[in-house]
């Protein structure tokens, strides 16, 4: 049976073991803070374009 839960602390570590192999101990923390900044980017569109809607906008804001 498929299970498409979240992955177990095995599997996690099948995953960190092939992400070494593939990228490097040193370029790892570099990733992650790239990886980082992009979800807090994300998060923060989401958020702009909700107030946007509640506010009935639908120009970008820096538009002249």
């Amino acid at each position: 049976m498929l299970f498409l839960g979240m992955p177990s602390w095995y599997e996690w570590l099948i995953i960190l073991l092939i992400a070494l192999l593939l990228f490097g101990g040193a370029k790892l923390p570099a990733l992650a803070r790239s990886m980082g900044a992009s979800v807090n980017e994300f998060k923060k569109g989401l958020k702009d374009g909700t107030e946007e809607a509640k506010r009935g906008d639908s120009a970008p804001k820096d538009a002249p």
